[in-house]
């Protein structure tokens, strides 16, 4: 874990944030107190969306279910592949 100080964050925010995509966290700091933590964003699981679709079904407006038969109409083969818990 690094720390650095808020302004060496705002001054090399791209780099802190390339850090972040790398793993690493960071830990923000004013006036020595600790202010924010910046780090890696979690992994948003396909299960916990397929869930929720499936105890949402019938609950949504045609639109919205429209709109999500779209867009899994439209993601290839060897994405749906790879898509956890699909």
């Amino acid at each position: 874990m690094k720390a650095m100080t808020a302004t060496e964050a705002s001054r090399n925010f791209a780099a802190v944030l390339d850090e972040a995509e790398r793993g690493e966290t960071i830990v923000v700091t004013r006036g020595g107190k600790q202010i924010a933590v910046i780090g890696p964003a979690p992994a948003a699981p396909g299960r916990m969306v397929k869930a929720f679709l499936s105890r949402s079904a019938g609950t949504l407006d045609a639109d919205f279910e429209a709109d999500v038969a779209a867009a899994r109409e439209a993601t290839d083969n060897e994405m749906r592949d790879t898509w956890p818990g699909a």
